[in-house]
């Protein structure tokens, strides 16, 4: 079974129900909006784009975030064509997952064409499990996010699980939080890998407070360590909603990786348990 992990390492880039669905909304004080990241749908979205984006507005997500395909970054749509395509919809396209490469000016025009508001660097741009790798890494994420920032845009990070790892005593992901800027890189945190990798996501919530504008709101299966269904596994998903404030997040994006039977059928379970908090 391909993960996110796999996908990324084995390519470098990172059959939906018919008809539609019921408009869920979880309301917490006032009425709030879910995103989906488009790598739950990857084969669909390959397949068939446009269709593929109807029915995820159909289970009521309001939010998109992109990534990576090998039809380029908007599954072989134009920029312009992703966002007209979502704003038809009632949604937003809102980030995207890139790569910091050679590339990354082409990537920054197309997010400024197509309207985005964050470009997410979905791994880590060098290898080095070290801490003079990360902090050589910090600065290259905080050029960028002043690059990003020159033309309208905001980068950041999103983590796994590896970053959570040791070296001379260190967690290796806190020198990534102590050595950006924090109004330059905007961190994305996938709380199903801080799970995994051992940690309690509130406590990241309580160190660095209101470092984290995005979430990848995804449950895991700790034993196989792949995700699974909203309940189904070991994220607190209630108390991790109780702590958004804390957390700083503005954009929370359901992700899929694998699935019961389909991923719609996953996504929409998923926001029925949202609603049912």
């Amino acid at each position: 079974m391909t993960t996110r992990r796999s996908f990324i390492k084995t390519t470098g880039l990172g059959a939906l129900a018919t008809g539609l669905l019921p408009t869920f909304a979880f309301t917490n004080k006032s009425e709030q909006a879910f995103g989906v990241q488009l790598y739950s749908f990857r084969n669909e979205m390959a397949k068939d784009p446009l269709g593929t984006l109807k029915q995820i507005a159909a289970i009521g997500i309001k939010e998109i975030e992109s990534a990576r395909s090998g039809k380029g970054l908007y599954y072989g749509l134009s920029p312009k064509e992703m966002k007209e395509a979502c704003t038809d919809l009632g949604m937003h396209l809102k980030s995207g997952h890139v790569a910091l490469d050679s590339d990354f000016q082409q990537t920054m025009d197309q997010a400024v064409a197509s309207g985005q508001e964050y470009l997410i660097c979905s791994s880590m741009p060098s290898k080095g499990q070290t801490t003079d790798n990360y902090k050589q890494v910090a600065e290259a994420f905080n050029k960028a996010g002043e690059a990003c920032k020159k033309v309208g845009l905001k980068f950041g990070y999103h983590n796994h699980e590896y970053e959570f790892e040791l070296q001379k005593g260190q967690v290796l992901f806190d020198v990534l939080m102590d050595y950006t800027e924090a109004e330059l890189v905007h961190m994305e945190l996938d709380l199903g890998w801080v799970i995994i990798a051992g940690k309690d996501p509130v406590d990241y919530f309580k160190k660095y407070p209101g470092r984290f504008p995005l979430w990848h709101l995804k449950d895991m299966n700790m034993m196989s360590k792949e995700s699974t269904e909203f309940g189904k596994g070991g994220l607190d998903i209630a108390r991790m909603m109780a702590n958004q404030e804390l957390s700083g997040v503005k954009h929370i994006f359901i992700e899929q990786e694998e699935y019961a039977s389909t991923p719609l059928k996953s996504v929409q379970h998923n926001m029925t348990f949202l609603k049912n908090l």
